[in-house]
């Protein structure tokens, strides 16, 4: 079916003048409700928690939204057209520092550089650089979203909840979607052999138990197992404190927050803290509810500093997570070598 301008400009404007009925998850009056029609035989078809989307073979007009999608496309060598500004570790131009990297190494332009999903997608950005992709796989669009993005190319979505795909899969369901499946199993590979590497460089790892922590504006929250930032350590020989389990609440199985009370029951032989400024982990871990916990006690803390390093593994991309890795890991040898010194 050809595009038709008029109705997605419509549509467009329904959703910059109702946000509330995009959050609510319903489509607008009038919106699409079903996928575009059937691609040729030659492409690939993609479920994901909307439904599913029928790719045709071979796009070259790719845009991504959210956050991974654009380190995986470029991962498997594919320029997308445009591509989310990210103000969080990016440069003035929205551009993440891997990202630029990869650009370079390619020899190519930085793709057009659209605004960053707030509210809703940037669909009149997006419907000007006329996508025949667009990738979404790990990010917050809504169903009534995904219409409107669907109306302009066909868009992956997340395979279950908002926000909560795994790095991992990331990049093998946008390869599959870029027709790529078996580049994509490469790239999932190389990142393999090269964790492998550091874990053999650092046996002192092997074993210690890890919680990752954020003191944000009063706010300390703990990441559980499931989310990223943490998992993607198992592979370096790290185990999650049980402490981590046991205080768990709220409904989100990556975080929850606790009471500075509550820290001294955050035991574990290694702390992760993420800190957007050295001074500020350093007055984080200055703080009498802070020393309560005993990794800060024996020393043994990585202290995660600086917004792009942040970025890169939080959560870990295609290009991020090696980007930034030998420095992570020369924190974590650190911290684990205090910990066996403190036994």
């Amino acid at each position: 079916m050809p595009l038709r301008p008029r109705a997605l400009l419509a549509a467009v404007v329904a959703a910059v003048l109702a946000p509330a009925l995009a959050l609510s998850g319903c489509a607008a009056p009038g919106s699409p409700t079903t996928q575009p029609p059937t691609a040729s035989t030659t492409g690939v078809t993609i479920e994901h928690a909307f439904g599913e989307t029928v790719v045709p073979a071979n796009p070259k007009r790719v845009v991504t939204l959210g956050w991974g999608s654009s380190e995986a496309a470029l991962a498997l060598g594919v320029v997308p057209v445009a591509m989310e500004k990210k103000a969080y570790g990016g440069d003035e131009n929205g551009v993440l520092p891997w990202i630029a990297d990869k650009l370079e190494e390619l020899g190519a332009k930085t793709p057009t550089m659209i605004t960053e999903t707030k509210e809703a997608p940037a669909y009149e950005e997006i419907l000007a650089v006329k996508p025949d992709l667009i990738l979404a796989t790990y990010s917050g669009i809504t169903k009534a979203q995904y219409t409107l993005l669907s109306d302009i190319a066909p868009t992956v979505a997340y395979p279950d909840k908002a926000w909560s795909t795994p790095w991992r899969d990331v990049i093998s369901i946008d390869g599959k979607a870029l027709g790529k499946t078996v580049e994509a199993k490469t790239v999932l590979s190389d990142i393999d052999k090269v964790m492998a590497k550091q874990a053999a460089a650092h046996p002192e790892l092997e074993g210690k138990t890890v919680a990752v922590v954020w003191d944000v504006s009063g706010t300390f929250y703990v990441y559980r197992p499931a989310d990223s930032r943490v998992s993607f350590l198992f592979d370096l020989g790290l185990k999650s404190a049980p402490a981590v389990e046991e205080l768990a609440g709220g409904d989100s199985p990556f975080y929850y927050t606790l009471s500075y009370e509550e820290l001294d029951k955050v035991k574990s032989d290694i702390l992760v803290d993420f800190a957007n400024t050295g001074e500020e982990a350093s007055t984080f871990l200055a703080q009498s509810y802070a020393q309560a916990m005993p990794a800060v006690t024996t020393g043994a803390v990585a202290s995660v500093t600086g917004i792009p390093l942040i970025s890169a593994v939080s959560p870990p991309t295609a290009l991020s997570l090696t980007w930034g890795l030998d420095q992570y890991v020369a924190k974590l040898s650190a911290a684990a070598k205090a910990a066996d010194a403190a036994r």
